[in-house]
């Protein structure tokens, strides 16, 4: 589990985690999503890292069914 500090002006306005996740397209990595508010708006946050490299290659999925 990763933890994102989302900051405004060097100041910290939210804190997000993001965990690890297997994406669909067979990709790892992390991904998190919440809420927080910056001033007085509110916003939805969304955080993506994916491993580059990580997507499983055509011939290893074939002897991996």
């Amino acid at each position: 589990m990763l933890s994102v500090e989302i900051k405004e002006n060097e100041k910290v306005v939210g804190n997000l985690t993001a965990a690890e996740k297997l994406f669909k397209t067979g990709s790892r990595g992390f991904f998190g999503m919440g809420k927080i508010q910056i001033g007085e708006k509110r916003y939805q946050v969304q955080v993506q890292l994916v491993e580059i490299g990580s997507k499983p290659k055509p011939e290893e999925k074939a002897l991996n069914p």
